[in-house]
């Protein structure tokens, strides 16, 4: 049986590397920890320089460089899907069906090239399926 696919927005690695996130950093440090066992985890470069900036000057405890330097090369080991004019343009039409941001557009649409079947991510509402891909928000709480 294979795993899914699962694709890893920023937010997600972030929290999972944020020791000062509380409970949001226990669920994402699991689910990382999760993909990382079942080597089902998918980046991209959009995720992977995000990921940077925020964790070297947005979080309450910035990473020094040479430490997320560090975590991107471990990252890296993961699937990372690079974005084509293809992409763009999908995302594109995905922004005016779907009415999601750009960015937020440009995730899902790399997802679905990649050929994840499950999005993780806390910006999009959870449990909605675009282009095959399902939104899940590990934060949600379960009913």
């Amino acid at each position: 049986m294979s795993v899914a696919k699962v694709f890893i927005d920023t937010n997600i690695l972030i929290y999972a590397y944020d020791s000062s996130a509380g409970e949001k950093h226990v669920v994402a440090s699991r689910q990382l920890e999760d993909l990382w066992r079942t080597e089902s985890g998918l980046l991209s470069i959009q995720v992977l320089q995000e990921f940077y900036v925020n964790v070297t000057r947005k979080i309450a405890k910035p990473l020094t460089i040479p430490v997320a330097r560090t975590l991107i090369e471990d990252l890296s080991r993961m699937e990372v899907i690079s974005v084509g004019s293809d992409t763009i343009l999908a995302a594109i039409d995905m922004q005016r069906e779907h009415l999601l941001s750009f960015w937020d557009a440009m995730i899902v649409a790399t997802a679905f090239m990649g050929g994840a079947e499950i999005l993780l991510t806390e910006d999009l509402n959870n449990d909605q399926i675009i282009k095959g891909v399902r939104i899940l928000n590990p934060f949600c709480p379960k009913l």
